[in-house]
């Protein structure tokens, strides 16, 4: 069974036992949370119920393992000829959800 759940306006397939990295939440590690915002559900070896936009009464329990920064990247701007060269670098944050249950119909 998996569901495909929207979390801050990204869609994510939940497989209960997997692990997905989504974008930070203000949420403290540890703490369990339910996502309801499924917008497909697929049961194992049964119809996929499709959501318009939701699936009612679905829902995704997850649990909040923890929360850290993507590797750096270096963005460059360069004009030639002109001397101009300039670096900054972006570190995304991130939160990591262990998804514990897929709760279909």
């Amino acid at each position: 069974m998996y569901a495909i759940v929207r979390v801050s306006g990204r869609q994510y397939r939940a497989v209960p036992g997997a692990v997905i990295d989504v974008d930070k939440m203000a949420v403290e590690p540890g703490t369990s949370i339910n996502l309801s915002d499924v917008l497909l559900v697929v049961p194992d070896g049964g119809q996929p119920h499709i959501g318009h936009p939701l699936v009612e009464g679905a829902s995704v329990q997850a649990t909040v393992v923890e929360h850290y920064r993507a590797p750096k990247i270096l963005v460059w701007k360069y004009r030639p000829g002109l001397r101009y060269r300039k670096r900054r670098g972006h570190r995304q944050p991130y939160t990591r959800l262990h998804i514990d249950a897929v709760n279909g119909l």
